[in-house]
């Protein structure tokens, strides 16, 4: 295996003992080197298997480095695993635990869920409340900070403590640990405990990290622990690949590597095998950018390649059309649908996309399966004010919308209503306790409702946000949750884009029920690849790689994204991940508006060379980047 290596590459594999930081960038070989490393190391005689440990961040990585060491006729012993599951085998060590006792992802949410229905907590969306919470939960363990101290995004920092410690006390009770715990028990017991953390040290006296970029602090602080005796830490990242910032990952660490063991030697891979000459040149482009990165130089293996295409769409729907013909040209061509991919900034992005592949019959695989925007708790608003203005009998519908925005409809109100032998809208006008300016805000909604009742679907959902105030509701919820009313307000634009073309409610109904059935079908179960174009976040496409890559809505707001623009060098490594994924094919492109607004083109467009205002301001829709 180690002929094949070029230079950098084997002076990776070639070091012996100490510290070594391998800066690998894309499609460089880095399973490679750290694979003919472990086995180097055997060959030696510089360690036994049962003393080598090799780090990765999944199961899935972790079984596929196990698998292709033993094809390439690696011993048993060495120990290939995820951080969880090495922190857990030391806990149970120590503790004696067993895996019965680790909490499953869909057990904990069950636990929530049960916590916050007994405890009546007004919450619009519950499952999306949990996912933020865990989300918060596990950004403040890897940081290794308290409740006390932490400030949470998305939640109310007094519902964030609250729901913390009945969760931490039902765990308690109940001899439970989850995810999150073994990062941070670990940590405690390898810094309190000196005869636990001397053993582990001498078990594993070469340490190897496979995508070190992503490590967070607690992750970072137990290696530094287990690696102190011998120094023998070799880890392999890429700064410019640093994209998980909201789970507490840093390049910082990184970064600092040489800083913090000053022995430490350095090698870049820098030789790209996976993309064409002129894709690797857009990419170097973008990123150089940035500031606070290791200055790789990139290069490929001569292939020079086709030039990256860019084309500007009217607005998404037109863009998707475009995209959804071009994909179907390279399956005619012979490209194979999993070779395709089309690679957006935010789950948001796949309806478009989603429903233009479907509309022309061509499969696809919906790698995020939080992007179900159809069946999400605002368009679930959005749907009961038109269903309530078909029918004011909807009590569902009318409680769902009743103070959304305010109308100071109380609960005690309410269930006065519900004594009374009408439906609700007839029951609150007979209530003895209705105020007048109650009656008021009813009388208004009524008069709402027949404004909705006479217009399309698209036409009434913007009368209900703009003239009855639904926007204004979701911006003050944001505030309150301490979350981003843009994020909400673009789910309700794609909602009113789904109801553009739609005579009827009914016809709106039905289309938002079929295309979230579509979209769940063809989300991916089990991490089981489905046979179709890939549908994807800029998140969710690290580490993989395709023939093809459309990179879509190239714009100011969306890449680089509104609420990441005080991060701007992380928009722009993950705008970098998202052009190294492709291997042949690059197609970008921007629209001119986006849900009835004008745009501005994306920073990073004119970082790779195109002129955008010449662009923007030109009819022509095809052009190629330098």
């Amino acid at each position: 295996m180690s002929k094949k290596l070029n230079g950098n590459q084997r002076l990776a594999v070639c070091h012996e003992k100490g510290p070594m930081l391998v800066l690998a960038g894309p499609g460089s070989g880095k399973t490679t080197v750290l694979l003919c490393r472990i086995l180097r190391l055997l060959e030696r005689k510089l360690a036994r298997p049962t003393q080598i440990l090799a780090l990765t961040f999944s199961k899935a990585a972790a079984e596929e480095m196990k698998e292709r060491f033993k094809r390439a006729r690696g011993p048993e012993g060495v120990a290939f695993g995820t951080f969880h599951s090495v922190f857990f085998r030391i806990l149970r060590s120590r503790y004696g635990w067993s895996v019965e006792q680790v909490f499953q992802e869909e057990e904990r949410r069950i636990v929530l869920r049960n916590i916050l229905e007994e405890a009546k907590w007004d919450i619009p969306d519950l499952e999306e409340y949990i996912s933020v919470f865990l989300s918060q939960l596990s950004l403040m363990n890897s940081e290794l900070e308290s409740v006390n101290t932490f400030e949470p995004v998305g939640i109310p920092g007094e519902e964030f403590t609250k729901l913390y410690r009945v969760y931490e006390r039902y765990k308690e009770r109940h001899e439970k640990v989850d995810f999150d715990d073994m990062l941070t028990l670990c940590y405690q017991l390898l810094t309190e405990d000196e005869k636990v953390r001397t053993f582990w040290q001498n078990r594993y006296q070469f340490i190897l990290v496979d995508e070190f970029q992503d490590v967070n602090k607690a992750q970072y602080e137990c290696l530094k622990i287990l690696a102190e005796k011998h120094q023998n830490l070799f880890v392999v990242g890429d700064d410019d690949q640093s994209i998980y910032a909201f789970r507490g990952a840093r390049p910082d660490f990184l970064l600092d590597f040489t800083a913090m063991y000053p022995a430490a030697k350095k090698v870049i891979l820098n030789t790209n095998y996976r993309s064409t000459e002129r894709v690797i040149s857009l990419a170097e482009r973008v990123i150089g950018n940035n500031e606070l990165r290791f200055v790789k130089d990139m290069r490929g293996t001569g292939t020079e390649g086709e030039k990256a295409t860019f084309f500007l769409a009217d607005d998404t729907a037109a863009e998707a059309a475009c995209i959804g013909e071009k994909i179907a040209n390279l399956i005619d061509e012979g490209v194979p649908m999993t070779e395709i991919a089309v690679i957006y900034r935010t789950n948001l992005q796949g309806g478009a996309f989603a429903r233009e592949l479907y509309k022309r019959g061509i499969p696809y695989d919906l790698r995020d399966s939080s992007g179900n925007v159809y069946e999400h708790w605002v368009a679930k608003d959005l749907l009961a004010y038109l269903l309530l203005a078909e029918n004011e009998e909807s009590d569902s519908a009318l409680r769902r919308i009743l103070n959304k925005p305010k109308r100071y409809i109380g609960k005690e109100l309410v269930a006065e209503a519900e004594t009374m032998p009408y439906n609700l809208m007839r029951s609150f006008f007979v209530c003895p306790s209705l105020k007048k300016w109650q009656e008021e805000h009813l009388e208004n909604l009524r008069t709402d409702l027949n404004q909705i009742r006479r217009r399309s679907p698209y036409d009434a959902l913007k009368y209900i946000r703009k003239v009855i105030g639904y926007d204004e509701y979701l911006e003050e919820f944001s505030v309150y949750r301490r979350t981003s009313a843009q994020v909400l307000w673009e789910i309700a634009d794609e909602v009113m884009e789904t109801a553009r073309d739609c005579a009827d409610v009914k016809t709106f109904r039905d289309r938002l029920e079929e295309m979230s059935r579509q979209m769940k079908e063809q989300t991916r179960q089990n991490g089981q690849q489905r046979n179709g174009v890939q549908l994807m976040t800029m998140h969710g496409a690290k580490g993989l790689e395709f023939r093809a890559v459309f990179l879509p809505t190239l714009v100011e707001g969306v890449v680089p994204h509104e609420k990441g623009m005080e991060q701007i060098e992380e928009e722009r490594r993950l705008f970098y991940v998202a052009i190294t994924r492709t291997g042949e094919k690059l197609c970008l492109s921007a629209v001119r508006r986006r849900y009835e607004k004008e745009t501005k083109p994306s920073c990073f467009l004119a970082e790779m060379g195109l002129n955008t205002e010449e662009l923007f301001g030109k009819k022509e829709k095809e052009n190629e980047t330098k």
